[in-house]
């Protein structure tokens, strides 16, 4: 079960960095789009339409796609190279990491609908390993944001910032998470969004609405969970990790990706590095089965529901 209020509304995070990129687009001529066929997919549509001579769609060949955008940005262009998660970061591995981060070229990479979003399509389509996969590869930023405003925000940073990036943009809807009034994004800075004594949930992307919501269900049992949204992967708020350990004692990671060198890997890295406490990672530990996303979450355990009953877990209490 996950808890929504009915007024709550969602949104589809491309929409937010879509509308984004036009902005950017407007304001540097330099700023330009790469994508692999998937102008639809990757919201690219307004973008196509006000700057034809700005995108370029080089179809299915994600690592020409990869390997295009290192050229433009050495010749001084803003690539944003957009593509479906799973594709732009399993067939153009290599190219991310000679052509992009070991050139530290000025590449924004952009992995749309990444973990289950593709739903019944299956495990060809679910990137679900890319946080592993780039976590691993030294000089490339990680960024995850959570919602719309932490979406834009961060897209803004992306092209500000000379360097190469890769930018996780989900799919499937979430509500608003970012507090009112603090900046949505700050790079390698993670963000507390409740404060708690008995244990912390770190959670990043689609799943930092769930931990909120998993929080809410806790209090009832009388827990009190701290709720920490991860949206820099790597490199990771070491500060704010072994915080949470040291005062809260005991860490739930939730992430809509394989844990194994993902956000739960980071994370434990860190807290057995300082502060031993017990943990519970949770994620997608397996190939998924056929079904839409709301069921595979749910047969993942990335429900509110799912998450609460690891924090009862680790806590050692009668979760039933």
């Amino acid at each position: 079960m996950i808890l929504r209020r009915a007024h709550e509304e969602t949104h589809d995070c491309r929409d937010a960095f879509a509308d984004e990129l036009v902005r950017l687009a407007r304001a540097d001529s330099r700023v330009v789009a790469v994508c692999n066929d998937s102008v639809g997919s990757s919201k690219l549509g307004a973008f196509a339409a006000e700057f034809p001579d700005r995108l370029v769609n080089v179809g299915i060949a994600e690592q020409d796609m990869v390997g295009i955008g290192a050229g433009l940005a050495n010749a001084g262009l803003v690539p944003f190279v957009c593509g479906a998660a799973t594709f732009l970061t399993a067939r153009a591995l290599e190219q991310i990491k000679a052509d992009v981060a070991y050139s530290l070229a000025n590449v924004k990479l952009c992995g749309m609908s990444p973990g289950l979003a593709y739903g019944a399509l299956g495990p060809t389509h679910h990137s679900t390993e890319d946080l592993s996969w780039l976590r691993a590869i030294a000089d490339l930023p990680v960024i995850v944001p959570a919602d719309p405003a932490q979406t834009r925000a961060a897209i803004r940073w992306a092209a500000e910032t000379e360097g190469p990036v890769f930018l996780r943009i989900g799919r499937y809807p979430v509500p608003d998470v970012s507090p009112p009034g603090a900046p949505a994004f700050t790079y390698g800075r993670a963000v507390r969004l409740r404060e708690g004594v008995d244990a912390t949930i770190v959670a990043t992307g689609t799943m930092v609405s769930r931990a909120m919501q998993a929080a809410a269900l806790l209090e009832e049992r009388g827990v009190q969970a701290r709720v920490v949204n991860v949206s820099t992967i790597s490199p990771l708020d070491r500060e704010e990790i072994v915080a949470a350990a040291r005062q809260t004692g005991a860490v739930v990671t939730a992430e809509e990706a394989v844990p194994t060198g993902g956000l739960g890997a980071a994370v434990a890295e860190v807290v057995l590095e300082t502060r031993p406490v017990p943990m519970r990672l949770l994620g997608t530990r397996a190939f998924a089965p056929t079904g839409e996303t709301g069921f595979l979450l749910e047969y993942f355990g990335l429900t509110a529901d799912g998450i609460a009953r690891s924090a009862l877990e680790v806590l050692g209490l009668d979760h039933a």
